[in-house]
């Protein structure tokens, strides 16, 4: 197993985590109810997935 020869500090690691960072999720708008929701996924306002039913959906009645 590999092993350091002597041990990195913390300005080098830090230095090296620069580019670790959350990013927010792109949002679509849904084309059969007008809701957003995340890009490659069923809305789940409607339950469409590109234009198709995916999801039979219950009403809140």
């Amino acid at each position: 197993m590999a092993h350091p020869r002597s041990r990195h500090s913390k300005t080098r690691q830090a230095k090296r985590r620069t580019h670790y960072k959350a990013v927010a999720p792109t949002l679509a708008v849904c084309s059969q109810c007008g809701a957003m929701h995340i890009y490659h996924t069923v809305c789940p306002e409607c339950g469409y997935y590109r234009g198709k039913l995916a999801i039979e959906k219950k009403d809140a009645a």
